[in-house]
């Protein structure tokens, strides 16, 4: 019994952070068909315990909405998302924009981006001292990274929303994505996804 405890220690202690497959962008019940450019977005909050479990960082703890980006690439041409912008848009109107990764850094350590350091010290643009080598491998291997999708094709990440002091992120909120560009460099039609479409979707089986 003491080996079964003790084995289940050791395997919960090694968890690593495994990125999610991703569907095809239109097999999610959020998101935002354009059937001429023949690309679709689609957005999966990973607002409850069982779907965050998968990291091993608590960021709801820290403030933070995962929510997985999937981006499908449908024509015969790549996209480019270099000059991609995405937000999420409360109810309220609150506006807010994706973490970046030195946000991320500062909240682990427990860092404000707007602290001024009592020592004489200089502080770490990015305080990676106070952040776990395993925690830093999670947000490199969980961020939406990607600067293009190729022809049939998709290409997926997470995008953190820092939702601290919101008690009910989600109802009434929409996800908005910009900037995506065809290949000849002409931006496509803005992407728009009510939080409705997911909250309202029926619970998969298990």
């Amino acid at each position: 019994m003491l080996f079964v405890l003790l084995s289940g220690l050791v395997a919960l202690a090694a968890k690593d952070f495994v990125k999610p497959t991703a569907k095809n962008a239109k097999e999610y019940p959020a998101r935002d068909e354009h059937a001429t450019d023949r690309v679709t977005v689609a957005i999966d909050p990973y607002d409850f315990a069982d779907k965050a479990q998968i990291f091993t960082v608590h960021w709801n703890e820290e403030g933070y909405l995962p929510v997985f980006l999937v981006i499908t690439n449908d024509s015969d041409q790549p996209v480019a998302l270099t000059s991609m912008t995405a937000q999420l848009v409360t109810a309220r109107r609150d506006k807010i924009s994706p973490a970046t990764t030195d946000d991320l850094y500062r909240r682990l350590a427990h860092m404000s981006a707007g602290s001024t350091n009592p020592l004489p010290l200089p502080i770490p643009k990015k305080p990676k001292g106070a952040v776990s080598k395993k925690a830093q491998a999670e947000i490199g291997e969980a961020q939406f990274g990607a600067k293009a999708v190729e022809p049939h094709s998709t290409q997926s990440g997470f995008l953190f929303f820092d939702v601290s002091g919101l008690s009910t992120p989600l109802p009434g909120a929409h996800f908005f994505l910009t900037g995506v560009q065809d290949s000849k460099g002409t931006e496509l039609m803005y992407f728009e996804i009510p939080l409705e479409k997911y909250l309202s979707a029926p619970t998969p089986a298990k």
